[in-house]
């Protein structure tokens, strides 16, 4: 099993499917970076030599990526809180950040909310 930035990639997969499984690296620029390593895509990772696995090594862990960009992306939203802008008022308060409506659907965001059945009041005699 390849390591590449603090993880392992999984072995039985292609190369351009197995880089995405590093933070920070998505299918076009695993693409990108396996143009410039000169490494066929559709390669298996048990078939890479160790050569090549230092070739991708070098490459990714010259990007922000993995702990880094985690860190670096959950400053940028504390900041925002921070200064107590929208955004952030809007990431506190757990809600859709990018002006999605919220009366329906931002289940995802809000959660599932139980809706309290109007309860009648028994008249009294």
């Amino acid at each position: 099993m390849a390591r590449i930035a603090g993880v392992d990639i999984p072995n039985d997969k292609q190369v351009l499917f197995s880089l995405p499984y590093v933070y920070g690296v998505g299918r076009p620029l695993a693409a990108t970076i396996l143009a410039q390593t000169q490494i066929d895509p559709t390669r298996k990772v048990r078939d890479l030599t160790d050569d090549e696995v230092a070739r991708l090594r070098a490459v990714v862990e010259a990007m922000v990526v993995e702990g880094d960009l985690r860190r670096e992306v959950r400053q940028n939203i504390q900041r925002l809180i921070e200064i107590n802008c929208y955004r952030g008022y809007r990431h506190r308060r757990g809600l859709p950040v990018r002006g999605q409506r919220t009366k329906t659907n931002a289940r995802t965001r809000r959660g599932v909310r139980r809706t309290v059945s109007g309860k009648r009041r028994v008249a009294r005699k």
